[in-house]
């Protein structure tokens, strides 16, 4: 059975910036990846109060989905996520489940008034990306300072992580059988 990471692309993104970061996905994980354009029903998971979107909530409508019990399936989106805990994430994951959401909004300078920087944005998108599926592989929160594991409660922390597992890590990864070979679908 292949187990497949799925790459939802439900946001601003061109098929260039996808692409990219299909191919660090793949690298990371050393797992086939597959890239699509999709629709994401958010309108459910909009909490008026806040302006914001519960990302546990659509997490729930993406396991409705008919997810493959063995593949991963993340979804880039470009709205503010919230769990009722936090003020706000950057994502959210299935711990050693099958789906994860990670969103653009905070990722972007422009967020936080400042210039526009589509190549650091695309970094801390890497970053999280690969700390979501992590997680949807059964790993925790890594104390290793530049693990892409280890939690981030501001932009700024994300911007110095590395966007790789620590060897501890990439050894328990290794431990759980969570590797397969590299195959690599590009959006056009």
């Amino acid at each position: 059975m292949t187990k497949t990471i799925h790459i939802v692309n439900a946001s601003f993104l061109d098929a260039g910036a996808m692409n990219h970061l299909g191919h660090v996905v793949e690298q990371r994980f050393n797992r086939p990846v597959e890239l699509r354009n999709g629709s994401l029903d958010i309108a459910a998971a909009l909490d008026q109060s806040r302006r914001q979107y519960s990302s546990t909530i659509l997490l729930a409508k993406m396991l409705t989905h008919g997810i493959e019990e063995s593949a991963k399936c993340i979804a880039v989106v470009d709205v503010d996520l919230y769990v009722p805990v936090l003020t706000f994430v950057f994502g959210e994951a299935q711990f050693n489940g099958s789906a994860a959401v990670v969103s653009l909004q905070r990722l972007t300078n422009q967020f936080y008034g400042l210039p526009r920087n589509d190549n650091l944005m695309l970094s801390r998108l890497e970053k999280e990306t690969v700390h979501e599926l992590g997680h949807t592989l059964g790993l925790y929160h890594c104390r290793q300072f530049e693990c892409v594991m280890r939690a981030s409660t501001y932009v700024e922390e994300i911007d110095l992580k590395r966007s790789e597992l620590c060897t501890d890590c990439r050894l328990l990864l290794q431990q759980m059988g969570q590797a397969t070979s590299l195959h690599h679908t590009k959006l056009e």
